[in-house]
């Protein structure tokens, strides 16, 4: 069947046949980048109720110490089946909301599509060039569809969740060489299990998690049910009862295939400097960057209005008093408190003072306002505006264009392993020492022939 119609098809025909000398040097550099990144975010996790429970889920499964596996489990350094490994790495990875982000689709890549690589590359002995090319093509792939279904589709479904299964799909298909056919019904299978909705956020719950874990080793297991012949829908991205009829009101076909091997977006995607939800981001810069402007103190800011697009409203607005650390990683007040009274946001702050009483007061002062000019540079663009008024009564601006990790405002490679550590450190799940080493290794993963452990 001829492709330029067919855009699920034209997809994975770019997927199946990617190699490592098409995709230029900078995004491989880039892709090696989003590694360490990702490692350090799963590394996180350890220890992290959610994440230990769909941890034991898998071993209770079998996936663990009854049968092992060539596969690693970073958190326990276990060994493990490639879809229980991908399911806990990528729950992991997703715990912490310090993994990367694409801005234009509102997605978190790493969390699902490294996990599935990362396992069926371990599984199959691949080389790390084999890794980098098939990490490559999910982001590509996942982030074309995230674009494709748009603003409305993220109002009520977690994207990582949807869009992620198509990723990990086209990941764990590249490492297993399927062919343009059967990678097509990889996505058949990847797109009809997608799922994901925020509704989660209202109480609390443990579902983000759930959200990632399922789409990387659901994308996986599509992957490999293609390879043995097991058909998928044809069009499950564009047709009359696929993804896009269901799940959003504004598909964009062409976004599916616009710029495939001239736009790179893996290249585009940022990394997250606040362990917070990303769309706090832009306002917790702002506010910082008001703050040392004019050289103000927490006790004399009597409010913070913040100016932000929709999104930010959908996802943010449900909590109002968080109760968990989780959840206030989604309050913009809380987020913003932490800011005002220690610079950061980080995950020591979270943990020990979410719900200080001078956080709490600081909540009480900062609104969110949809903002016509950040709601339409949204979602390429993710501008931090934010009014604070002082207590003697002026109205102070804040702004910044590119929050702090964009590709315009990226991390350096000593930032990248400056965070890494931190994150492992914070969960104890490795030491500086180790980190060092895992950083030295994923710099020359692209002269690996053969895949191990990473730790």
């Amino acid at each position: 069947m001829n492709a330029t119609n067919h855009p699920s098809l034209a997809l994975a025909t770019f997927a199946a046949t990617l190699q490592y000398d098409d995709i230029p040097d900078a995004v491989l550099r880039r892709a090696e980048d989003l590694l360490l990144d990702w490692a350090g975010s799963s590394l996180a996790g350890k220890g992290a109720r959610p994440v230990e429970t769909i941890a034991r889920y898998a071993d209770n499964m079998g996936g663990g110490k009854v049968n092992g596996g060539p596969c690693e489990i970073l958190i326990s350094r276990s060994h493990t089946t490639p879809m229980f490994a991908a399911m806990v790495n990528a729950a992991a990875s997703h715990y912490a909301e310090q993994d990367d982000v694409h801005n234009g689709s509102v997605f978190h890549p790493a969390a699902v599509v490294f996990p599935a690589a990362l396992a069926v590359a371990q599984s199959l002995g691949s080389s790390g060039k084999e890794l980098l090319t098939a990490a490559v093509a999910g982001y590509e792939v996942g982030i074309r569809v995230g674009e494709f279904l748009g603003r409305p589709h993220y109002k009520i479904f977690h994207t990582t969740g949807t869009a992620g299964t198509i990723a990990a799909a086209a990941a764990a298909g590249r490492l297993l060489q399927l062919t343009a056919e059967q990678m097509l019904h990889a996505f058949g299978s990847a797109g009809t299990q997608a799922a994901g909705l925020w509704e989660f956020l209202r109480d609390g719950a443990d579902s983000k998690q759930l959200h990632t874990a399922k789409a990387a080793s659901d994308g996986l297991m599509s992957a490999y049910l293609a390879l043995n012949g097991f058909t998928g829908a044809r069009r499950i991205l564009e047709g009359a009862q696929g993804m896009a009829a269901g799940m959003t009101r504004e598909a964009d076909p062409a976004r599916l295939t616009g710029g495939l091997g001239t736009r790179w977006t893996l290249a585009e995607t940022s990394f997250k400097f606040h362990a917070s939800c990303r769309h706090t981001h832009p306002a917790a810069d702002a506010l910082l960057q008001a703050m040392r402007q004019y050289q103000l103190t927490p006790d004399r800011i009597a409010s913070v209005d913040c100016h932000v697009h929709q999104g930010a409203i959908d996802v943010l607005g449900a909590v109002a008093e968080p109760q968990t650390v989780h959840q206030a990683k989604f309050s913009m007040g809380t987020v913003l408190g932490l800011i005002a009274h220690f610079g950061n946001a980080g995950l020591t702050e979270f943990k020990d003072s979410f719900n200080a009483p001078q956080i709490a007061e600081f909540r009480g002062k900062v609104h969110m306002a949809l903002d016509p000019e950040v709601d339409q540079a949204y979602p390429a663009r993710w501008i931090g505006k934010v009014t604070v008024t002082t207590t003697d009564g002026r109205a102070l601006q804040g702004r910044v264009d590119e929050p702090k990790g964009d590709p315009g405002n990226t991390l350096s490679r000593t930032e990248l392993e400056e965070k890494a550590a931190r994150l492992a450190a914070f969960s104890g799940a490795a030491t500086p020492a180790e980190m060092a080493a895992l950083a030295d290794k994923i710099w020359s993963i692209s002269r690996t022939t053969t895949l191990g452990d990473l730790l």
